[in-house]
């Protein structure tokens, strides 16, 4: 099993093969993926490595967080598990417009 790593501080301009290229040099990376806002398709600045196994990600973190990479510091940690998130936004209950009062 991997172990999947947190990449914070990421150019905007950095493509998911250079993200794998930089982690490369430490490990097999599994996958890598940038994260892009859902309906501008920009990059949000961070993404995900999975490397192989525990200690070349152990490996990566060392050698990686806190560098430069097109002038920008990167982050580089354990991955968390993500939190399950609540069900839609909502409205406030009641449709239409106002008057509580019956109308007959």
């Amino acid at each position: 099993m991997g172990s999947k790593l947190y990449v914070g501080g990421l150019p905007y301009a950095t493509t998911e093969s250079q993200l794998t290229t930089l982690f490369a040099a430490h490990g097999t990376v599994e996958s890598a993926r940038v994260i892009a806002d859902k309906f501008t398709g920009q990059s949000r600045g961070f993404g995900f490595v999975e490397m192989s196994t525990t200690e070349e990600a152990k490996a990566a973190i060392t050698a990686l967080n806190g560098t430069q990479l097109d002038g920008r510091s990167l982050t580089v940690n354990e991955a968390k598990p993500q939190e399950p998130r609540s069900g839609g936004g909502g409205g406030g209950g009641r449709f239409g417009g106002g008057n509580d009062r019956n109308r007959y």
